[in-house]
């Protein structure tokens, strides 16, 4: 029943909504997310240094290293070596395809995230499609937000994170030989030591870690180019050429190609799903779309960026070869193909990367959970170390327990949690279009940074004193630029 559910979900459903939403997002938006696309590095250097040191906020670099720590996971290195098997090298094609218009969908998202933010006694803020629903679509809705957050609450503040306990330990195993019970504990320890610590402790972890790995991972990808740079003219010819049935593919040719390039793209950058939108909502800016511009981006680095890597590190090798079958699949694919490159050792940094990518996923999942029960409960302090404690034992118990059946059934409830996000945004399409189009406006007349003046939106229900900025800040800002002139 879970697959056939999930078949339905994922195979059917989702595929349709996600694409057709993408496509309307980009043509209503006017194709915001390459409008845009150079001032995605503007923001980041501008609100980086000023949000957190001087009053204490969370930056929107620290918010996007947040969501890149939910969005790279296992399946940029095991996803992306499944798709080319089952779907041809053609895949990656329709992979980014995929990720270029899940960019504009999570522009929407993650703007939306923001202008209905919820500001907390202690500087920080909560927000997130539950907030979206119930303020931007009316109290009527409120049982719809309440749904949403157990989904999110079910899918990744408790299943997931199980279930990646479980990667990261058998990961750890295959590689260095660790007990996963050994690897249990410290993963429960060094969890418990982070979320202990609050939504700050979480963001600077991943602004550390985040960048780390993903650099480390691109620099092995550019050493497999670099490597091979004759050979990469006919890697894109190939790419090209089975993306449209043009060269021999497995089971299915160009319509396993799109299928699987599809599949592959949307469960990896997670745009339209609403998970990133509850780390979007964290960050101080100006104006909600700074981080709607900056979370397109994040979904440019997973599907782009990222999973680009692992694709060059199997087509490159000579492990894979198209047109034919191999027994090896996943994490052992890429595995192969990097060892066959670079030596032996490459199996050993793939296992690092795939511990790294699924640690931090943990953490951004407990973190998704922790912000859906406060939507119930507030800032009830009982409650949350009550799910902390839950969390942290979970991650010792996932580690050594295989939970197939639960992965199955929160593919389901992820499924369903996506529906409701996507209907959210299709009913909200008209919010989120004006805060763009006010954005537009003062880009359009010059300003260098555009604001946020709350009170003129206040018949969509956004709240003006969520949106009262630091008042030196503007003298503060001036301070910033004349340092880097």
């Amino acid at each position: 029943m879970l697959d056939l559910l999930n078949d339905l979900l994922w195979g059917k459903v989702l595929i349709v909504v996600l694409i057709g939403l993408g496509l309307w997002f980009t043509i209503g938006s006017r194709f915001v997310q390459f409008r845009y696309f150079g001032r995605m590095f503007r923001i980041l250097g501008a609100n980086q240094a000023f949000a957190k040191d001087r009053h204490g906020h969370l930056s929107s670099f620290q918010a996007l290293m947040l969501s890149v720590a939910g969005r790279v996971g296992g399946g940029n290195i095991a996803g992306v070596a499944v798709a080319i098997t089952l779907g041809g090298p053609g895949a990656i094609f329709w992979m980014w395809m995929v990720g270029l218009i899940g960019m504009a969908t999570s522009y929407f998202e993650c703007t939306l995230a923001q202008a209905y933010k919820v500001a907390e006694p202690d500087g920080t803020y909560r927000g997130g499609p539950a907030y979206y629903i119930s303020r931007g679509m009316g109290a009527r809705w409120k049982w719809l937000a309440a749904i949403y957050s157990v989904l999110l609450l079910a899918t990744f503040g408790f299943g997931f994170n199980a279930l990646q306990s479980y990667s990261v330990a058998t990961s750890v195993h295959d590689a260095f030989g660790v007990p996963v019970l050994a690897s249990g504990i410290v993963l429960a320890v060094v969890v418990a030591a982070i979320v202990f610590g609050g939504v700050r402790r979480i963001a600077s972890v991943a602004e550390f870690l985040v960048p780390v790995m993903a650099v480390g991972y691109l620099a092995i990808a550019l050493v497999v180019v670099a490597m091979n740079l004759d050979a990469v003219p006919a890697v894109f010819a190939l790419i090209f050429k089975s993306a449209f049935g043009l060269e021999p593919a497995i089971g299915g040719g160009i319509g396993a190609a799109i299928l699987m390039g599809v599949k592959r793209g949307l469960f990896s950058n997670e745009a339209g799903l609403g998970s990133a939108p509850n780390v979007a909502a964290v960050a101080y800016v100006p104006h909600p779309a700074n981080q709607g511009i900056v979370q397109a981006f994040s979904v440019f680095i997973d599907t782009l960026i990222l999973c680009s890597c692992t694709a060059f590190m199997v087509l490159l090798s000579d492990v894979y070869q198209p047109g034919m079958s191999t027994e090896l699949g996943g994490v052992a694919l890429t595995q192969a193909s990097l060892a066959s490159i670079v030596g032996e050792w490459g199996r050993v940094f793939v296992s690092v990367a795939l511990m790294l990518f699924g640690f931090t996923t943990m953490v951004y999942n407990y973190y998704l959970g922790e912000n859906s029960l406060s939507f119930f409960t507030g800032e009830n302090r009982s409650v949350l170390v009550l799910y902390r404690v839950v969390v942290i034992a979970l991650c010792g118990w996932g580690a050594t327990t295989d939970l197939g059946t639960a992965f199955a059934f929160a593919d389901v409830t992820m499924g369903l949690l996506a529906l409701v996000n996507l209907f959210a945004l299709a009913m909200l399409f008209r919010t989120g279009r004006r805060l763009m189009e006010d954005y537009d406006r003062q880009v359009d007349a010059g300003i260098e940074e555009p604001r946020f003046d709350a009170r003129r939106f206040a018949d969509l229900g956004i709240d003006p004193a969520d949106w009262a900025l630091e008042p030196n800040e503007p003298k503060v800002r001036a301070e910033l630029r004349t340092q880097r002139a």
